[in-house]
């Protein structure tokens, strides 16, 4: 995938991660699971979720952004 493209989905990703990241929808529901509110649940689930895209985008195009060669801070990957 070419660096422009890359760079437009990481975009996307983290546009996604903070449009839901506030259940604005489950406001006022009172539903439970296992003893907590869904709308815990749901938080409790997507910061799971935005910690792998975090992790996965950590991995390299962090490092592109900055300019940081992968080997110059000891990076194998």
């Amino acid at each position: 995938m070419t660096r422009k493209k890359t760079d437009y989905l990481w975009i996307g990703v983290f546009a996604v991660l903070v449009t839901f990241a506030v259940p604005w929808f489950l406001w006022r529901d009172a539903t439970t699971w296992q003893g907590l509110p869904v709308w815990l649940w749901w938080h409790i689930g997507w910061m799971g979720l935005a910690s792998v895209a975090f992790a996965l985008f950590a991995r390299g195009a962090w490092d592109r952004g900055m300019n940081v060669d992968p080997e110059e801070v000891g990076f194998d990957g």
